[in-house]
């Protein structure tokens, strides 16, 4: 599917504008192609995994107490985790902002985002393509980005794998809590069979 069959989506792109500093903007735009792209070459939906880039960040810069209201208006209880790791939170209240606020009603697309921070086991296509996404959009700039966009051109699985590990090392050097969802996905992997 070209970039031209993928809606324009101004509507979301003006309201990302108001709510993201501008860096966060072009990452946005930066993590909907290569989604899109990714979603191509893997035989996913292009336009849905577009969309889930597009919006994946959308509370980023929202402030303590917007997540906090969202979490209270729809009963969302966080755990011990993520209640002492805020940067977990943007996505579950994306999640829920996609599909309560601006009413997308696609299970697929809110999974998507809701994940695409921790993943988990049994993550669907479209919620592998957009964490990986983030990984290796064009604006990304970690030590090991180079690592990740050749991984990524060869396998899904190897990548995803690479992805979950560097997680899980990057947290366990800042003596950070690793998400039960984050373990549970790299076991998986690992199980399966997959390496890089």
């Amino acid at each position: 599917m070209s970039e031209n069959l993928i809606p324009e989506y101004s509507e979301y792109k003006s309201l990302l504008q108001r709510k993201l500093v501008e860096k966060r903007y072009f990452h946005s735009l930066c993590v909907a192609d290569e989604a899109m792209r990714l979603a191509e070459k893997y035989g996913g939906n292009a336009q849905k995994a577009y969309l889930a880039g597009l919006l994946h960040d959308i509370t980023k810069n929202s402030s303590k107490e917007e997540h906090l209201n969202i979490f209270n208006t729809f009963g969302i209880i966080l755990n011990n985790v993520e209640e002492k790791a805020e940067k977990l939170w943007h996505a579950i209240s994306g999640a829920i902002y996609v599909r309560y606020i601006l009413n997308i009603e696609d299970e697929e697309i809110a999974e998507a985002i809701r994940y695409h921070t921790t993943a988990k086991a049994d993550m669907p296509l479209l919620s592998k393509i957009l964490y990986l996404a983030d990984f290796t959009s064009r604006d990304r700039d970690y030590d090991d980005v180079d690592v990740m966009r050749r991984l990524v051109d060869e396998s899904l699985d190897k990548a995803y794998l690479y992805a979950l590990s560097y997680s899980v090392k990057d947290l366990v050097m800042q003596n950070r809590a690793i998400h039960n969802d984050t373990l549970n996905a790299y076991n998986e992997a690992v199980l399966k069979g997959s390496s890089f």
